[in-house]
């Protein structure tokens, strides 16, 4: 192993610095509060979405002034950052009012067969159908579905606290395990399948149905524990805005899979999402106000990831490589929980001859530990976007969070390692 760069040390340490801020939001809250003078600054540092992507920057200005202009900006040329453009129109088009409808209409239909309150089978189908979808609309669209769909129909029940935070780790570990019935809809699975010739008969016999498994137990177990509060609540209220015709529905959907085919050629798809806000400025009448400002702010924390993780390989593949498959899948889903599960994942699949039982550990564990943190799996920067404001102080506490997901994530490794 090659003696780590100053540029290195300097990027391990922001990067634990980052995480550590991820824990420390509502002290920045806090401060706004007390320190009205600079109120503005303590309110954008309390942003969890802004966390990486301010570290990022700092990180930047060290390689600055370390390496030059020059270098500085060769390693930002070098970074991908398909993702958070990706993420950022998957969101904008997913949480439209055509798409949020037409999911809502499935869930419906779907409620009436289950011999259960409507309230209990609604939250059942959408944390556990909505999920599984992901493997097929991809993750950060499933997340942004489920997010708005729980948001509008249970969060805004004046539902217990204890019962927020328990859906948001039941729905954070679901939709990272719920992708992985198809080799294209998981990041951390996109980031190997190819490599590793994983295609969707393999991903369905080895996690797929486990997967599937797991995420019916969190959800009904989910369900169970709260049916109190969920029977109280009732079903989906009924529609506050007009129904929207079927054609703008089928013109939605069009958009939403032209995006999710050309997920990997971001001119592409950055080019359907233009013209699919052209589309609904033509025909506002049937839109709410698009989800712009959320989607930007977890586009821009993935980006910040994608900065800050790029300096993080010298330390973290040795201590991958140094595992065996038990081992690494149980210390890839700690990992996890500190960076996020594709970068994982990537570093294993820049290593050449891996035995299986190696490679599928690694994927189970990311996979498994996708819901402990806000920086855990791609999609979850866009589900506390879309739920903070229902809880206290407007913020999800990432301890609230971890606690939260110990349960569904131990569900999970059951399944995973024991079936």
């Amino acid at each position: 192993m090659t003696e780590p760069t100053p540029i290195q040390w300097v990027g391990a340490a922001l990067f634990a610095v980052a995480v550590l801020h991820t824990f420390s939001t509502k002290f920045f809250e806090h401060l706004a509060h007390t320190q009205p003078r600079h109120a503005g600054i303590w309110h954008l540092l309390g942003e969890v979405e802004v966390v990486f992507g301010f570290w990022a920057m700092v990180l930047m200005v060290f390689m600055f002034a370390l390496t030059g202009k020059q270098q500085a900006t060769a390693y930002l040329d070098t970074r991908n950052f398909t993702e958070p453009m990706f993420v950022f129109a998957i969101m904008v088009i997913a949480g439209t009012r055509p798409i949020l409808q037409c999911a809502g209409a499935l869930v419906q239909q779907l409620v009436r067969w289950l011999p259960l309150n409507a309230g209990m089978a609604m939250y059942f189908w959408v944390l556990a159908l909505v999920p599984l979808l992901g493997s097929l609309i991809t993750e950060p669209a499933a997340m942004t579905l489920a997010a708005l769909m729980l948001r509008d129909t249970v969060f805004s029940r004046g539902v217990s606290e204890r019962l927020k935070y328990a859906t948001v780790g039941v729905l954070f570990v679901n939709i990272s395990i719920g992708g992985t019935l198809t080799p294209f809809a998981a990041p951390p699975v996109l980031m190997v399948a190819s490599q590793w010739n994983w295609d969707i008969w393999f991903m369905v016999s080895t996690f797929g149905w486990k997967a599937a498994l797991a995420v019916a137990i969190n959800a009904g177990g989910a369900m169970l524990l709260f049916g109190r509060e969920l029977r109280a609540m009732g079903g989906a209220p009924a529609p506050s805005t007009s129904v929207v015709p079927l054609s703008v529905m089928v013109v939605h959907l069009l958009f939403l899979a032209g995006v999710v085919v050309f997920a990997h050629h971001p001119p592409v798809f950055m080019g359907l999402l233009l013209f699919f806000l052209g589309f609904t400025t033509a025909y506002q009448r049937h839109q709410d106000p698009l989800i712009l400002r959320e989607a930007l702010l977890v586009a821009f924390f993935l980006a910040g990831l994608v900065v800050l993780g790029g300096v993080q390989q010298w330390w973290l593949q040795p201590i991958l490589l140094g595992m065996d498959a038990t081992a690494v899948f149980f210390g890839t889903t700690a990992l996890t929980a500190i960076t996020d599960n594709a970068a994982l994942t990537y570093l294993g699949s820049l290593v050449p001859g891996l035995s299986q039982e190696f490679q599928v550990a690694l994927v189970a564990g990311a996979v498994t530990g996708g819901g402990l943190t806000v920086i855990a799996n791609a999609p979850n920067p866009a589900g506390v976007s879309i739920l903070r404001a229902s809880f206290e102080h407007n913020a999800i506490h990432p301890l609230g969070l971890l606690v939260a997901a110990l349960a569904p994530t131990l569900v999970a490794v059951v399944a995973f390692r024991v079936l």
